[in-house]
């Protein structure tokens, strides 16, 4: 029992083929390099529309003006500290779920960009809500939950430095700044962990299969065979006997 136990409780180590592979090195590259565009459109918008005061389109919880602000509130900030603030997250977050799940990526990203703009102005507080902080709460939330619910060495490290890094994000959901969308937050932080839970049979890399294993299987395999051979050699013995005392019975 207790080597089932350690055995249930052990993480695989990925494959090196797969993870260290020149395609995985490749991907990494290709992942940092959108993280670092997108951080560099938010980047130039505001420079391009200097003086426009782009933040007007904003989302405005339950009035038609304030739909497009589902499409680009994201890209809109209120100033230059409130974009650094979302700068290194976007890069470093982006980058780890494009790389650790590329097959979740294209629906996670989707969702929490749209999802909490319709939450809001279904549900928020008057006013106008901007900013890529609504990115930053569902990527990091998807993060970190992906890896407490995997057997996967490497989102089990990604889920650590998220909660190293950006575990303080967590205030940002309460309603205690009234200047901060913590509506926009919530929202954000609970789609991530939906879809991380419905999404966690995705995007697992192969493991190193060890010899042991191999023979474990082979010898269940085996101790299976031997005894249906042997179930089956006593059912015929049975049968054997009971024809032999119908017989006797018959001449008697």
């Amino acid at each position: 029992m207790g080597l089932v136990f350690c055995a249930a409780m052990q993480i695989p180590v990925p494959d090196p083929r797969h993870t260290g592979s020149d395609r995985a090195r490749a991907n990494f590259r290709l992942a940092a390099r959108l993280s670092l565009g997108f951080v560099a459109l938010i980047w130039l918008i505001p420079l391009l529309g200097w003086g426009l005061e782009l933040e007007r389109f904003g989302v405005r919880p339950r009035e038609l003006i304030g739909l497009p602000g589902i499409l680009v509130a994201p890209l809109l900030h209120l100033d230059f500290n409130h974009l650094i603030a979302n700068s290194l997250p976007l890069l470093v977050l982006g980058t780890a779920i494009l790389h650790i799940y590329p097959y979740a990526a294209f629906r996670v990203l989707p969702a929490v960009y749209f999802g909490p703009g319709i939450v809001v102005w279904s549900f928020g507080k008057a006013g106008v809500h901007i900013g890529a902080s609504g990115l930053v709460y569902g990527l990091a939330s998807y993060i970190f939950v992906a890896g407490l619910i995997r057997r996967d060495r490497r989102a089990i490290a990604a889920s650590l430095l998220v909660a190293f890094m950006y575990g303080a994000l967590v205030w940002g959901v309460l309603p205690i700044n009234p200047a901060v969308s913590w509506e926009t937050h919530l929202a954000a932080a609970l789609i991530g962990v939906f879809l991380a839970i419905t999404l966690r049979h995705r995007d697992n890399p192969p493991h190193v299969r060890y010899s042991w294993e191999g023979q474990t299987d082979d010898a269940g395999e085996t101790d299976e065979a031997d005894e249906t051979d042997e179930a089956g050699e006593t059912e015929k013995t049975d049968e054997h006997e009971r024809i032999d005392d119908s017989d006797s019975q018959t001449r008697h």
